[in-house]
């Protein structure tokens, strides 16, 4: 009898290639893959730590498996179980916990516990030097493929855990990643995204490559027709890296940079190691070289210590900057981490007001940034329907488009002239 697996995951891109990845470990060993509100024989659950919202997710997940299936083997991953072992071994029903390390041995640890053990691996990840290699070959979102290129981060941001649960910057060899690529381009996928824990520290452990390097690389792959960059650090943002990345036409003009205040006095207290100028001037160049790129970031509110003056001018540096998308979260303490034990906690309702002000001017700049494009035709790669006659694809610079056809655009590129911009998105005609 085949048995069925599903997965839940939390968090990142990172942990979404993760997932993949553990997915086909259990498909080459014969299990069926489900649906997680599905009756399964096994659940894996992919956690997440950044906020608390992730830790509480994460946990709602386990128990949520637990009552669709009380005889099921529950596998719990990432950077939840990598940090908090003894937290998820408290849940009823946990049968494995795996860290962030040894995601290759996920089957064989089910296939242990399901003889009544409960197993868990989860070692000091700060001492792990390489990179761990784990193989992407298809995925179940037919028109973009995830490939994780770097894992890691010295960065140690005050507020953060995640160096703690992903351990030190690990690079992946260059040939490991172009190989997956082929891989992938054979299979159909001609849009990738290079993604990592810290992915503008790629090379800086081997000294060998840079992230630049990786890129062209990929670039140079057949059948690759769309690059997309994960998170960037604002001070990757050269004259130098930006004229190598605009001369390589694969590259989506599509940035996401991390800015999390645009305040320096709050930068200084995060150890964000930039100013508000510098990311602003990081910005100008690109926009100097790049014709209208997207401009995404994460930005927090109630950072210990923000005063009014502060937020007042973190919500008007988002403002200036006039992002393409903001993803806006009110800030979570995070035990073990400097900012947990600061003075001056803001109030926790203080907090998700001015993440509600930051989350309405986001709102606003990321309509005004769609609408900048009305009138123009793009190019869109179409990934589904989404209702009778409806499909659903992104351009370039990452502008969600919705588009009225009689016949199925699902997976394919065509032009399209935007015609409006509406609650986030683009609706759009096929150009003629």
């Amino acid at each position: 009898m085949i048995k069925r697996v599903s997965f839940c995951t939390l968090g990142c891109k990172v942990n979404q290639y993760e997932t993949e990845a553990m997915a086909q470990l259990f498909t080459n060993r014969g299990y069926e893959i489900a649906d997680f509100s599905d009756v399964c024989d096994v659940y894996v659950i992919n956690t997440c730590t950044v906020t608390g919202t992730g830790d509480k997710k994460s946990r709602q997940m386990i128990r949520r498996a637990k009552h669709l299936n009380p005889d099921a083997i529950i596998a719990v991953v990432g950077c939840y179980a990598q940090v908090a072992p003894e937290q998820v071994a408290a849940i009823e029903g946990v049968n494995v916990i795996l860290g962030t390390r040894h995601r290759d041995r996920i089957v064989d640890m089910v296939e242990e516990a399901s003889d009544g053990n409960t197993l868990t691996d989860v070692s000091d990840i700060r001492t792990q030097k390489a990179f761990e290699e784990l193989t992407v070959e298809k995925y179940s979102e037919k028109t973009r493929a995830f490939i994780k290129i770097e894992d890691g981060c010295n960065a140690f941001c005050s507020y953060c855990i995640i160096p703690y649960a992903r351990g030190p910057v690990r690079s992946r060899p260059i040939h490991d990643i172009v190989r997956e690529a082929k891989t992938l381009a054979e299979n159909g996928f001609s849009e990738v995204v290079l993604t990592g824990i810290h992915l503008a520290s790629y090379g800086t452990d081997t000294k060998e490559h840079s992230l630049i390097d990786a890129v062209r690389a990929v670039h140079d792959i057949d059948g690759i027709r769309r690059i997309r960059l994960g998170s960037l650090e604002p001070r990757i943002l050269t004259e130098e890296f930006i004229r190598a990345i605009h001369g390589l036409p694969k590259v989506c003009p599509h940035f996401h940079v991390s800015l999390q205040s645009g305040c320096t006095d709050t930068l200084k207290r995060m150890n964000r190691r930039y100013t508000a100028e510098e990311y602003r001037e990081g910005v100008e160049r690109l926009r100097n070289i790049y014709r209208n790129p997207a401009v995404t970031t994460d930005i927090m509110s109630g950072f210990p210590g923000e005063t009014e003056e502060e937020f007042s001018q973190s919500l008007e540096f988002l403002k200036e900057i006039a992002f393409a998308e903001a993803h806006v979260f009110a800030y979570s303490n995070r035990k073990g981490t400097r900012a947990d034990v600061m003075p001056e906690q803001v109030p926790k309702k203080v907090r998700e007001e001015r993440a509600a002000l930051l989350s309405g001017a986001a709102a606003i700049s990321r309509n005004d940034y769609i609408g900048s494009f009305v009138g123009e035709v793009c190019e869109v790669l179409f990934e589904q329907e989404i209702a009778p006659g409806v499909y659903e694809g992104y351009t370039r610079n990452y502008i969600r488009v919705h588009v009225e056809s009689d016949t199925d655009l699902s997976h394919t590129y065509q032009n399209v002239t935007l015609t409006k911009a509406e609650n986030g998105y683009a609706v759009g005609e096929l150009a003629r």
